[in-house]
């Protein structure tokens, strides 16, 4: 019989506490609970059940994630990486050092993992810039004039306000759901409703672009959707289907009807600059259409009744593969929760242009992938679905499936785009997965180390290194030769 995690919060009880200004007894008094249990609780000398956690949320406001493990595993699987490299740091901090930065600091870690992730994106710019002047040899040649630390690229910034909300938006997610509801919706038959309700609530016209080239001339840009607001006319790509025409329709939706809801997310998250703004706007009002889709109660109705078959779900809905396991990675509404998942998606050359995570699965932010991973093996075996039980360098084991998309196309010469998806959770929830059926989860045979990129992974042994890992001291030996191609110094 598996045993239940227990789960201890005292730090972050204690945070919130004194950001209150409460005493312990306080706090005692609000949760009907003695000073010693709180005492206890803040000590991290006894775990909180789950109706106290349920007093906690409504002491401080807000839900029962504040609490969760998940955000600050995946702080301490960063601060791990970060202070790996020698270029910061001789010697890294012990596991218990790393786990009180953690529970004690959470902001002040986060800022450091910022600052570290602009001085890695300058590092890296600085070693291309020589190399494009000065080739293999500019290894030699820095002259140390860096250029001025960048602030996030506007795709980063993004895709990370998602992760810290754990691939979830409350209030677009919810008004997504009642749209589909009050539309009443059916898979196969959405774009009409959806149609209909622009035209009534907007005035705006939807029509195919019926003058565009079945493929568009190379260099040109074939675009899904283009909206003319002077003529309220919003015009789709033809050759869409039944659900992507109305994933165009909802994406448009939620830029007229919500706008005062994306504009909220776009405060909330302070993006800095126009870019990140306009980029974030789009990725909120893609969330919209795609949970107008796939609404959060039957989807996750569905997803368990069928214990998470993305083929299932793919005929249920009438939507695509990747549209399934986006959905799958946001289903992290409070109350109602299902498996966490990773989702990610890249190209055969290996370059990450999705990533999305409510796990604590730690991807790297400059680099490819580890080659180890399944998602690669997916280009080799297209269509089929592969499965692979991993363990990342802290011991932390995953269950994940890969399996290539294909996208565009219909025509001999038509674009077409050839992508690998990956979505994945930890061991522990495999078994609510029909692809985990007949893998001993407690105990599996065949496990894979993988590790965060090749540039930040701490594995001294992995013969499938592309390069050496960031900081690491080179052990140079012309007497012995082995099949790892570099060999470093641990620690």
């Amino acid at each position: 019989m598996s045993s239940v995690r227990k789960l201890f919060v005292g730090p972050r009880v204690r945070r919130l506490r004194e950001a209150q200004g409460w005493s312990q007894g306080a706090l005692a008094q609000r949760l009907a609970l003695s000073l010693s249990y709180v005492s206890q609780i803040e000590n991290n000398q006894r775990p909180v059940t789950a109706g106290v956690l349920l007093k906690l949320a409504e002491a401080f406001g807000g839900d029962v994630a504040q609490f969760s493990e998940e955000q600050d595993k995946r702080q301490l699987a960063e601060l791990d990486s970060a202070l790996h490299d020698r270029g910061l740091r001789a010697e890294p901090l012990p596991p218990a050092a790393l786990a009180r930065l953690v529970e004690q600091a959470p902001e002040l870690v986060d800022a450091f993992l910022t600052l570290y992730q602009r001085h890695s994106r300058l590092q890296e710019e600085h070693a291309q810039t020589v190399d494009r002047f000065y080739g293999e040899l500019g290894a030699d040649l820095g002259d140390g004039r860096l250029r001025e630390a960048q602030v996030p690229l506007p795709h980063e910034e993004v895709r990370d306000h998602f992760n810290r909300r754990n691939n979830y938006l409350d209030a677009l997610d919810r008004a997504a759901e009642a749209l589909a509801d009050e539309l009443a919706l059916s898979p196969g038959q959405r774009a009409v409703a959806l149609q209909a309700a622009l035209r009534e609530r907007c005035g705006v016209a939807v029509a195919g672009a019926a003058d565009e080239a079945p493929h568009a001339a190379p260099g040109s840009t074939r675009w899904l959707r283009r909206y003319d607001p002077l003529r309220k006319r919003l015009s789709l790509a033809s050759g869409l289907s039944d659900a992507q025409q109305a994933f165009q329709i909802a994406t448009q939706w939620a830029l007229l009807v919500q706008a005062d809801a994306l504009e909220a997310q776009l405060h909330e998250g302070g993006f800095a600059d126009a870019a990140s703004q306009a980029l974030a706007r789009q990725g909120f009002a893609h969330y919209f259409a795609g949970a107008v889709l796939l609404p959060y109660g039957p989807f996750l109705e569905a997803a368990r009744r069928c214990r998470y078959d993305v083929e299932l779900l793919q005929q249920l809905f009438h939507v695509s593969f990747e549209t399934v396991c986006h959905r799958l990675s946001t289903l992290q509404r409070p109350g109602a929760r299902g498996v966490p998942f990773y989702f990610v998606r890249l190209d055969q050359a290996g370059n990450i242009s999705k990533r999305q995570s409510a796990t604590a699965f730690h991807f790297a932010r400059h680099g490819g992938a580890c080659p180890l991973w399944h998602v690669h093996e997916a280009f080799a075996q297209p269509g089929r679905i592969l499965t692979q039980v991993a363990e990342m360098p802290d011991g932390t084991r995953f269950f994940g499936i890969a399996r290539t998309i294909e996208r565009g196309g219909g025509g001999f010469k038509a674009s077409r785009k050839l992508f690998a998806i990956g979505l994945g959770c930890e061991l522990s929830h495999a078994p609510a997965l029909v692809y985990a059926d007949g893998i001993a989860t407690e105990a599996p045979r065949d496990v894979m180390p993988i590790g965060p990129g090749c540039r930040v992974c701490p594995r001294a042994d992995c013969v499938q290194r592309a390069f050496p890992p960031a900081g690491k001291a080179l052990v140079a030996d012309s007497d012995a030769e082995s099949l790892v191609s570099y060999r470093f110094e641990a620690g």
